[in-house]
């Protein structure tokens, strides 16, 4: 595979982390409000609503096979977003998504190959050590917050997998369909942990902000990228994830750094970066 071949997925993806990113801390927002499992589903839903308005997905006709690889990733993005963001109400951002980054890991691990491969691979885990709190404030991470994050991640591989399969011959209206079979999910848990604090006309707009940064804008770059791109690439590609989090819990939040976080931060961008030159340059 040529870079050149992977160049735009890749900017496609990095474009669509950092939109995720930038929600999930908006949606931290709503979590006094409607709890985390309707500011879920509120993403979900009006993301669906806003990708079914653009892309009209019922204009395209699927067979059997392609609903049933939408439905796979439907299911794994919603279980994916209902246990994230379960566990962004009992730890904090960044080591959240850090936690979560060990489902894209596996896919990487997976196709791993060349030794080089495998150094970019251990040097996101050891950036990702660090940004685990194994001294100091330990005893303020929550076991259940890490359990639910890890789950968070499973689902993440999932994603990746089934949304390669599902986005291989289609278009950013599977990402439509997606996030509609997503949303389907969430819904029921949002109404019962919210019921009708979700249609509050006052957090609409905030819900909304956070409907297109996480869901209908990354998810529709994703679909579009997917196809194009190697599922190990992607997988490492995704381990700038906690840098990300960190910088936008950082400056929305307010969450402040550790230097050891900083060095563990560095490190997985390298990685990320070492990652995409040198696999994007070989075939997989």
């Amino acid at each position: 595979m040529r870079p050149n071949s992977v160049l735009l997925p890749v900017l496609l993806v990095t474009l669509g982390m950092v939109f995720t990113q930038t929600g999930a801390s908006f949606a931290k927002m709503l979590f006094p409000l409607v709890g985390a499992a309707g500011a879920t589903a509120l993403r979900l839903t009006l993301a669906a609503l806003v990708l079914f308005a653009v892309f009209r997905p019922w204009r395209h006709r699927l067979d059997r096979l392609q609903w049933r690889a939408v439905l796979l990733y439907g299911g794994a993005m919603g279980a994916m977003n209902l246990f994230f963001y379960a566990a962004l109400e009992h730890i904090p951002l960044g080591i959240a998504v850090a936690l979560e980054f060990t489902g894209p890991l596996a896919v990487a691990l997976f196709g791993a190959r060349r030794p080089l491969d495998f150094f970019w691979i251990v040097l996101a885990m050891a950036g990702f050590a660090l940004l685990l709190p194994w001294s100091g404030n330990a005893g303020d991470i929550s076991p259940l917050g890490v359990v639910l994050a890890l789950c968070a991640g499973a689902c993440w591989a999932g994603y990746i997998i089934f949304g390669q399969r599902a986005g291989t011959g289609g278009g950013a209206h599977i990402a439509a369909l997606g996030v509609a079979t997503a949303a389907c999910i969430a819904l029921p848990f949002g109404i019962f942990t919210a019921g009708a604090g979700m249609l509050d006309p006052a957090i609409l707009p905030l819900a909304l902000a956070v409907a297109l940064l996480s869901s209908a804008i990354p998810h529709a770059l994703d679909m579009v990228a997917l196809p194009h791109i190697p599922a190990r690439l992607f997988g490492i590609l995704m381990s700038g994830q906690p840098a990300l989090a960190a910088l936008s819990g950082l400056i929305i939040l307010h969450e402040t750094l550790a230097p050891g976080q900083i060095i563990g931060i560095t490190a997985i961008v390298t990685a990320s970066i070492g990652a995409t030159i040198t696999i994007a340059g070989t075939s997989d």
